[in-house]
C-alpha cells in the first residue's frame, strides 16, 4: 500500500462490493495507515469540512466554566479529526500533530481555525505548531521552517497566561509538555479544591502546580509539593505568586527530587495529610511496559496510604493509556485493602468535557478518589 502514496493523500475505503465506506488521511509511516475522517456517504474534504468539524467540537465545549479561558478545542479521534489536537489558551492556539498526514492540509486547517474562532470565540492572537516525537523525527513533509515550536501566526513572548476556574496560570506553548499545560485534569483539580478546606495537602508529581493551586484556593491549611523538575517547580512558584490574593493564608512548601524517594522519606518521618495527590507521568510507552507500569502504580499507592490521615483522601491518577481503567482502579483499591486500611468512599473519574471520549481506546486519564478510615 505504501507504493505510490504520499503522507496526507486522501484514502478512500470501499467494501468488497466497491461501495464507499469511509475516507481518511493516508500515513504510510504509521502503524495506523489511514486516519478516518468521515464514514457513511461520500463527502468532500475541503475548507467547509474542516469548519464544520471545528464548529461541532466548539459546541461540545460551550458548557465549560466561563472562568476558564484555556481548553482543548479538538481532541483528535474523539472529535473526528484523528492525529490532530487543537488547544485554546485565551487567544493563543496550539496545534499539535501526531501524524505527518496533516502537514499537507495545515494551511486550510489553519484558515478554518482562524475563521471559526473569530466568528464564535474571539480572534486568534497567536498560533503555535507542536509536533509529536514521532512526527518531529520523521522526514519533513512540508516547508523546512515548520518544526516543533514554530510560531505560525502572531508573536509568543514567553509563557501564555490564561484562567482556570478563576486562577491565573500559564502554558509553555513553545517547549512545554503536551501543548504547554495539562488541561485534562481540570475537573479533578476542581474536586480537590472542593475537598481541601482546612486540610494539609501533599501534591506529588506536582509539575507546574495545578493541584497545588486548586488545594490552596480551596482553603487548604498547607500544601507541600514534590517534583523532580526544577523548571516545573519554578513555574509553580510563579503561579502561586500570581494567585496570592485568592490563596488566603495557605502555607506552601516544596521539595525538588525523585517522587518515590521523597515519599519513602515522608513515610519514615511519620507525616500525615488530609489529602495526598499522586499524579505521575505515563509509565508505559508500549504494551510491553504495562506490567512494570502497574507495579509502579501499586508501589506509589503503598507509599501514599500511610501518609493519609484517618478520614483523609488519596487522589491517585494515571495517564497511561495502555493501563485499562478497571485495572488501575482495582490495583489501587486492592493495595489499599492489603495495607490494612478501610475505604469508606471511593469513585473513579476521568477527563473533563473538553476531552470527550467517543471510543474506548480514546480514554486514557483515570483518577481514583478514595477516602480512608
Amino acid at each position: 500500500m505504501k507504493e505510490g502514496g504520499r503522507s496526507g493523500d486522501l484514502a478512500v475505503v470501499f467494501d468488497k462490493n466497491r461501495r464507499f465506506v469511509a475516507i481518511g488521511l493516508y500515513d504510510p509511516d504509521s502503524p495506523i495507515q489511514i486516519r478516518i475522517l468521515h464514514q457513511g456517504k461520500p463527502t468532500k474534504i475541503d475548507g467547509d469540512f474542516w469548519r464544520l468539524r471545528l464548529r461541532e467540537a466548539r459546541e461540545i465545549r460551550r458548557a465549560l466554566d466561563s472562568n476558564s479561558t484555556g481548553w482543548r478545542w479538538v481532541n483528535g479521534e474523539n472529535d473526528g479529526l484523528p492525529g490532530l489536537v487543537v488547544d485554546w489558551y485565551d487567544g493563543t492556539v496550539v496545534i499539535k500533530l501526531d501524524s505527518t498526514a496533516w502537514m499537507p492540509h495545515l494551511d486550510p486547517v489553519i484558515e478554518a481555525i482562524m475563521e471559526v474562532a473569530e466568528a464564535e470565540i474571539a480572534p486568534v492572537t497567536a498560533m503555535v505548531l507542536r509536533l509529536s516525537r514521532t512526527v518531529a523525527e520523521t522526514v519533513p513533509v512540508g516547508p523546512e521552517e515548520l518544526r516543533d515550536g514554530s510560531v505560525l501566526h502572531g508573536e509568543v513572548d514567553g509563557d501564555v497566561p490564561f484562567l482556570e476556574r478563576g486562577l491565573f496560570v500559564s502554558a509553555d506553548v513553545l517547549q512545554g509538555q503536551k501543548t504547554g499545560y495539562f488541561l485534562d485534569q481540570r475537573a479533578n483539580r476542581a474536586r480537590v479544591r472542593e475537598l481541601a478546606k482546612d486540610q494539609d495537602v501533599l501534591d506529588v508529581f506536582c509539575c507546574t502546580g495545578g493541584f497545588t493551586l486548586a488545594a490552596g484556593a480551596g482553603g487548604a491549611t498547607a500544601v507541600h509539593s514534590i517534583d523532580r523538575s526544577a523548571h516545573a517547580m519554578a513555574s509553580m512558584e510563579r503561579h502561586i505568586e500570581s494567585n496570592r490574593s485568592v490563596l488566603g493564608s495557605c502555607r506552601f512548601s516544596s521539595t525538588t527530587g525523585d517522587a518515590f524517594a521523597e515519599l519513602e522519606q515522608c513515610v519514615e518521618d511519620g507525616r500525615r495529610y488530609g489529602i495526598v495527590i499522586i499524579d505521575p507521568p505515563s509509565f508505559a510507552r508500549s504494551i510491553k511496559d504495562v506490567g512494570a507500569a502497574r507495579r509502579a502504580y501499586r508501589r506509589l499507592t503503598e507509599l501514599a496510604v500511610p501518609l493519609v490521615a484517618s478520614g483523609g483522601w488519596l487522589v491517585q491518577a494515571s495517564c497511561t493509556s495502555r493501563v485499562a481503567a478497571h485495572d488501575f482502579d482495582a490495583d489501587v483499591r486492592s493495595t489499599i485493602i492489603e495495607s490494612g486500611r478501610r475505604i469508606v468512599d471511593v469513585n473513579l473519574t476521568g477527563h473533563d468535557i473538553d476531552h470527550p471520549v467517543t471510543f474506548s481506546e480514546g480514554s486514557y486519564l483515570k483518577c481514583v478518589f478514595a477516602r480512608l478510615a
